[in-house]
């Protein structure tokens, strides 16, 4: 089927309130609830629903790409490959933001904020969709491509950084947003493609991560814990998206779409309740992907669906999202943007003034921030400049 305006109306949204969360950092005396909650403490802010939010979309999209390029007669070998390859892009630039955060201050031979601008660099020159950019031959396209591989090794050469007060060299540490991404999408792009819409065996999975989910916690005495490279939450999420795509395109087309915001809503009750039912032993922690967090955000991911999809598909309120549109067409490259335009702005010794980044006025401020990024990277796509991996 064609693109559903629902996942790309909560892609959009997500990532823009993902660049308004990731400001924080920028800010003074903001409310706590909109904080991400720390380890120790037993409860969540706004901005530990986001990145669920954001797997969860992950998974609505994997049927209906995995779909798309069937029926346009791709072997399961070339499906494979492209998983393997999107998977390892994600991957390595979660790695390398991941270690940028632990970059040491004086220890490089650049500074730390060079060093970024050059990791920013050097993912736009590897893997900006060169096909949309009109009259480029392929000798430039490898070029540059070639010339941003470059500049990566000679970051990850030059690398040096902190951790514990130990000097190291770069690490995969807990991945970054990407890298979590990029393995839970390998994970149930392969599970997609292996097992398409057998429900009953995706919903054994489903089980199983969730009792991996429970076990990461050691509950149970005498059984091990055991992950699939990353924990077990990342998985649910986008497998929860997986089955919820598998089921709204099965429904679709059946005209039984009432059924299945029915069945859909009992669910994020029954998560829910859930949720809230474990929470005695498994307080709610994003930090630990605790299995009470896990299942109040599975909660509200199939809220956020049910009320985008009667907002969109029921109403005009797509076009007022028409504004934010480019970031659920040029996800990446929302993301990616921030990660240029710090260091430059430190390069520059720029500050913003105290009154604009402190309490209500600051939250504004980072409003307009995440708005101002879109509307950039709306203009890159218009001139077919857009990440594509």
């Amino acid at each position: 089927m064609d693109r559903v305006k629902t996942i790309d109306a909560l892609r959009a949204l997500t990532m823009f309130f993902m660049i308004f969360v990731n400001d924080f950092w920028t800010l003074k005396n903001i409310p706590e609830w909109l904080k991400h909650t720390t380890a120790e403490v037993d409860g969540m802010g706004f901005s530990d629903i986001i990145f669920p939010l954001f797997l969860f979309i992950v998974g609505l999209s994997i049927p209906l790409s995995i779909n798309v390029r069937i029926n346009n007669g791709d072997e399961n070998r070339k499906i494979f490959k492209h998983i393997i390859q999107r998977s390892f892009a994600l991957i390595v630039m979660g790695v390398f933001m991941v270690n940028y955060e632990s970059a040491s201050e004086y220890g490089m031979i650049i500074s730390k904020y060079t060093w970024e601008i050059i990791m920013a660099i050097s993912i736009f020159l590897i893997w900006v969709n060169y096909k949309k950019i009109p009259y480029l031959n392929n000798k430039v396209e490898y070029f540059l491509k070639f010339t941003g591989t470059l500049l990566l090794i000679f970051i990850a050469a030059i690398y040096e950084g902190s951790h514990s007060g130990e000097t190291t060299w770069m690490r995969t540490s807990w991945w970054g947003i990407l890298g979590l991404i990029g393995w839970a999408y390998l994970f149930n792009g392969l599970v997609y493609l292996l097992l398409r819409n057998k429900i009953k065996f995706l919903f054994i999975i489903f089980l199983t991560l969730m009792f991996m989910n429970v076990q990461e916690n050691n509950f149970f005495e005498g059984i091990p814990a055991f992950k699939v490279i990353v924990g077990a939450s990342n998985h649910l999420f986008v497998l929860s998206g997986v089955l919820t795509s598998i089921f709204f395109v099965k429904y679709f087309k059946e005209q039984q779409e009432n059924l299945f915001l029915k069945i859909l809503f009992g669910c994020s009750i029954i998560f829910l309740v859930y949720g809230f039912l474990i929470r005695p032993s498994f307080h709610i922690s994003k930090i630990y992907g605790s299995p009470s967090w896990v299942a109040i955000c599975t909660a509200i991911n199939l809220f956020s669906f049910i009320i985008l999809f009667l907002l969109v598909e029921k109403t005009n309120f797509n076009k007022f999202l028409k504004p934010i549109k480019a970031a659920g067409t040029s996800t990446l490259t929302c993301y990616l943007i921030p990660y240029l335009l710090y260091p430059i702005l430190v390069l520059m010794n720029f500050s913003w003034p105290e009154w604009m980044i402190v309490g209500n006025v600051g939250l504004v401020k980072s409003l307009l921030f995440s708005f101002s990024i879109i509307v950039f990277v709306r203009i890159l796509e218009k001139n077919n400049l857009k990440l594509k991996v």
